[in-house]
């Protein structure tokens, strides 16, 4: 006879603990955890050691919308998008000698966060955000030169988080704001 109990909550990873982070800054973002109890979630979901303390770190957040993800693999020549086109919750390019411009003011953005994987090797990338977006591209590797990008001067608020991530080999990222 066995002396563990039945109704015991599995284990964590460190990948479900850095998932639900993860989660929870999002979710603070988007303005659905007031910034009292951020603190308190964090601190529970990275001291959880079962499924059961982890999930109570996560309780009374709305399903995870993942959205579509658009993939573009090209050898070269110019992925373009502008005017008014719906913009994917993820957005991920694949190029080896491609360029890609980016024109996010005016589109239809259903997102609170919109990812944008860029993995190019010589070619050149432009992103125009909207005025009020805030972006982030902290997770991009650049191998040659460093991304261009002026934060405006007004504070940005209420826009969506553009995430901008990947690997950009003998190219160069420019981000602006678009005009409002």
């Amino acid at each position: 006879m066995s002396s563990v109990p039945e109704n015991v909550s599995p284990r964590v990873s460190d990948v479900d603990r850095d998932s639900a982070v993860e989660r929870l800054q999002e979710a603070f973002a988007e303005g659905l955890i007031p910034q009292e109890e951020m603190h308190a979630r964090l601190q529970t979901a990275l001291t959880a050691t079962t499924q059961a303390e982890l999930a109570s770190a996560l309780e009374s957040l709305p399903d995870e919308d993942t959205g579509p993800t658009v993939v573009v693999n090209a050898a070269g020549g110019l992925i373009h998008r502008r005017g008014r086109w719906q913009v994917p919750r993820s957005f991920k390019v694949t190029s080896r000698m491609g360029k890609v411009y980016l024109d996010l003011s005016r589109a239809v953005i259903e997102y609170p966060v919109v990812n944008i994987e860029l993995h190019l090797g010589y070619g050149w990338a432009r992103i125009i955000v909207p005025p009020d977006a805030t972006v982030n591209y902290d997770e991009l590797a650049a191998e040659w030169k460093q991304p261009s990008y002026k934060a405006p001067q007004h504070g940005n608020s209420g826009g969506p988080r553009v995430r901008i991530l990947g690997t950009m080999g003998h190219g160069r990222l420019r981000i602006k704001h678009g005009r409002g």
